[in-house]
């Protein structure tokens, strides 16, 4: 099997939107192709068809790739929680919860074995793999146990194109650094410079520069692109997820910024609604007297309950409650109950009876040992329109029913909704564009705002995959991967 290895000079220079790009591409031209991280961290995470955890990115990818994902695409997910420790979930389904000691002390060898089965699965159904390192592959100090860069190119035995993101600045550095560091050196063929601001010619110099300093090809310098609409995986990417909208009484949308926040991508699809400011709220002081206040997912509910406690955000529930439209997604959701018991510590902190902020009546939530992660659809109704919605679920806490459930899976309730109080553990709630704007319809009333048009856009994987591949000698990049290593 061939394939080619993205690996990075450090975290957030693009590497998983790169092999999202690669991926389209190669699916473009006919190769069958699929992507692969040996392990990735996030609390970001993707629910495959048979209800199996992995890296959203790697998820994204397989969507780029135009293939289903499977957990063999990222056999090793770790999901940090609070006191240093994370969840280890191992092909889609949770092992353990360790520390890092713990961890790269006993997990070594069955990471290995892992990462040996899911590139000889994945090699039955593809021909070619996009792989994503993770981190940067210069970290000395963990090399000799390092399982997600140049022991992954070598154990696939493929070449490795390193990134560098020239928006941080010190990129020469950067690459010339971390050639000098790496182990395996010579197998990193190609070096692509990401996130460009201005005119690329001004950067030729600092091409004749690298290929003559270091005899490697740079392979492209890729133009920083806004608003490519492509799901972010790390936490880096919240920056990301803000806006200031130029419509004039706009409805204002303010996200409690958790602690141990997770799934921040479901408030995304805000972004494509021209209407609507984005801003983070990191302290009660923060959140003001917004039109929509959204708790969003967290991977240590308590632990993010308890510092929402300290902050006093209680009060200012009971100060917005019934005027401004309050959302809990997942864990934002559980801080809505009366009470939460943990007496085992699946989410992290054992406690037998913590008061949550009591915004539902008699709502319940208990943390048990077996995790939901299944894909839901249903009906909800806003007003009179009543939409389909899909997403996933990935939660410890079971909830009691509830009085005014959200959303209908058939004959089961799932979810709160009342006096502009909305709860709900489906992850994608507001992807689809029908639910975003009748849950919307009575803010832009009340506010006397129309309804946008929607625009046509392009497909955000072909018009990503465009712009890379436009700005790459491409032709470079596929003999590359083809030649023997």
């Amino acid at each position: 099997m061939r394939g080619i290895m993205i690996q990075g000079t450090s975290s957030d220079v693009g590497k998983s939107m790169i092999c999202t790009a690669f991926c389209r591409i190669f699916s473009d031209e006919g190769f069958e192709v699929a992507p692969f991280k040996s392990q990735n961290m996030s609390n970001n995470s993707y629910v495959t068809i048979l209800g199996e955890e992995i890296g959203r990115a790697q998820g994204v990818q397989a969507e780029a790739a135009r293939v289903l994902a499977t957990v063999d695409m990222n056999p090793i997910l770790l999901k940090p929680e609070s006191g240093m420790k994370s969840q280890v979930i191992l092909f889609g389904k949770k092992l353990e919860t360790m520390d890092g000691m713990d961890y790269r002390a006993q997990f070594y060898e069955k990471g290995l074995k892992a990462i040996d089965q899911a590139l000889a699965n994945l090699a039955q159904d593809f021909t070619h793999l996009v792989i994503e390192g993770a981190g940067s592959p210069a970290e000395v100090n963990l090399n000799d146990r390092e399982i997600v860069n140049m022991t992954v190119a070598k154990r696939a035995d493929v070449p490795v194109i390193l990134v560098a993101d020239i928006e941080r600045g010190g990129v020469f550095a950067s690459i010339i650094g971390t050639l000098a560091l790496i182990p395996e050196k010579q197998r990193v063929k190609g070096l692509i410079i990401n996130k460009f601001r201005g005119d690329v010619q001004l950067f030729e110099e600092g091409i004749r520069f690298l290929e003559s300093y270091t005899g490697i090809p740079v392979l492209g310098v890729i133009p920083h692109m806004d608003r490519h609409e492509i799901e972010q995986e790390d936490s880096l990417g919240v920056q990301a997820v803000q806006q200031i909208s130029r419509v004039e009484h706009a409805i204002e949308l303010v996200v409690c910024k958790h602690p141990y926040m997770s799934n921040f991508t479901d408030i995304e699809p805000f972004l494509k609604e021209p209407d609507i400011t984005i801003r983070w709220a990191e302290t009660v002081a923060d959140i003001g007297h917004p039109d929509i206040l959204l708790l969003p997912g967290t991977k240590s509910t308590i632990a993010d309950l308890r510092y929402w406690k300290q902050q006093k955000l209680g009060a200012k529930l009971s100060e917005l409650y019934g005027d401004t439209w309050i959302v809990g997604l997942c864990g934002g959701f559980q801080l809505f109950a009366e009470t939460l018991t943990d007496s085992q510590g699946y989410d992290g902190t054992a406690v037998e009876n913590e008061e949550g902020f009591s915004l539902i009546p008699s709502m319940h939530v208990e943390f048990q040992k077996q995790k939901m992660v299944r894909r839901q659809r249903g009906t909800v109704k806003f007003e009179h329109a009543e939409v389909e919605v899909a997403g996933y679920e990935i939660h410890h806490g079971k909830v009691t029913a509830s009085a005014y459930p959200l959303m209908h899976c058939g004959d089961i309730g799932e979810g709160y909704f009342h006096n502009r109080l909305l709860g709900t553990h489906l992850h994608g709630f507001f992807q689809d564009l029908h639910c975003r704007t009748a849950f919307l319809a009575p803010i832009r009333r009340q506010k006397n705002l129309p309804i946008p048009s929607p625009e046509v856009v392009k497909d955000p994987f072909d018009r990503w995959a465009g712009h890379v591949k436009s700005h790459l000698d491409w032709e470079k990049v596929i003999e590359i991967m083809e030649a023997d290593q």
